[in-house]
């Protein structure tokens, strides 16, 4: 039994033995079909993972296509409201035209009537002078003819002031 105290040769009926105790009860089977399970549920949870990564790449793109839209009716919604404010402005600026062009004639209107008035105040007045002009005369008791020269000169320079 020389070969006994070899150890490499002791070393491998041992492995033997060992492995042969292994095969007896199943351990390899067992090891094997615990792997395959474990395959199996990794396998689940890479398909898991792949259909999740795809709901979540279909949901990003839905948000993305909806962005867009709210992107787009947030836009629109700005450009009307310029422009309905572009209107609004034009629409001020024309009635402020139109109030600036009609207090314009107003008061054209006024100065022509204080014109009317003045004028017609100087006609009042000179007229008044005439008939004051004129009773003085007569107060005083002149000659007809005095007097007829008296008013035609009266008239004249109320004329003369008139215009």
């Amino acid at each position: 039994m020389d070969f006994l105290n070899n150890t490499d040769i002791v070393v491998g009926i041992g492995f033997l033995i060992f492995v042969g105790i292994l095969v007896y009860y199943h351990v390899p089977g067992m090891i094997l079909s615990r792997l395959d399970s474990r395959a199996v549920r990794i396998r689940a949870d890479l398909e898991e993972a792949r259909a999740l990564r795809e709901e979540a790449q279909g949901l990003l793109a839905s948000f993305e296509r909806k962005q867009k839209e709210v992107k787009g009716q947030a836009d629109d919604i700005v450009a009307a409201a310029r422009a309905e404010a572009h209107k609004a402005a034009e629409a001020a600026k024309e009635d402020i035209r139109r109030s600036v062009a009609r207090r314009l004639q107003t008061a054209t209107d006024q100065i022509a009537a204080a014109e009317r008035a003045a004028i017609r105040q100087v006609k009042d007045r000179a007229v008044g002078v005439a008939v004051a002009a004129a009773a003085d005369v007569m107060r005083r008791d002149i000659e007809t003819r005095d007097a007829d020269a008296l008013i035609d000169a009266a008239i004249a320079d109320v004329g003369d002031k008139i215009h």
